[in-house]
């Protein structure tokens, strides 16, 4: 049984058992309105906040047979990452993204501090980023960024305010025309 707070965006079950994300906002409904458009294409990755890269990858190929298809470093968002997927997959497959900090004051690791290691954020891939940042925020989505930045391979990347997309932090990206991973 769901309680009657509707004034915090999560309902709690009375017995404490587990959290119900309130996507009844205008903002959560808009949000998922424009994410189910032709302007999404796939799932881009899912963003994993690491606190040693390399421990990570070997991990990831040790226990799941992951390979590192991409590594750079992007000083502006203060990461060192790497994106895995299984081998032999094609270009632009769904990938996993691991995220280390390159210093204490970058995002990933006031993520790690707050929550510690663990899944990040959820990206969507889209054919054109002015345009669906145009119809998110005329729906009432806060987007992070006023314009888009510089994301991995040289994608244009904006993420989606977690308040607005049922407390996930989703980012959305457009590939480069030739992406590198």
């Amino acid at each position: 049984m769901v309680s009657d707070q509707k004034s915090h965006p999560k309902e709690n079950y009375k017995d404490g058992s587990a959290t119900v994300i309130d996507m009844t906002n205008s903002a959560p409904n808009a949000a998922a309105a424009v994410l189910a458009s032709d302007l999404v294409t796939a799932i881009d990755h899912v963003g994993i906040a690491v606190p040693d890269l390399d421990a990570a990858i070997a991990w990831y190929g040790e226990h799941l047979g992951l390979v590192s298809t991409h590594e750079e470093v992007n000083e502006e968002q203060g990461v060192r990452e790497a994106m895995l997927s299984v081998p032999g997959s094609p270009a632009g497959a769904t990938a996993i993204q691991l995220l280390a900090p390159l210093n204490d004051d970058s995002t990933i690791a006031k993520f790690i501090a707050r929550s510690g290691p663990g899944l990040q954020q959820l990206a969507y891939r889209v054919s054109d980023l002015d345009a669906i940042s145009e119809r998110l925020r005329a729906g009432g989505v806060r987007l992070l960024y006023d314009a888009p930045r510089r994301g991995t391979a040289d994608s244009r990347i904006n993420f989606l305010h977690p308040k607005d997309a049922g407390g996930v932090l989703v980012e959305l990206v457009e590939p480069a025309a030739n992406p590198a991973h």
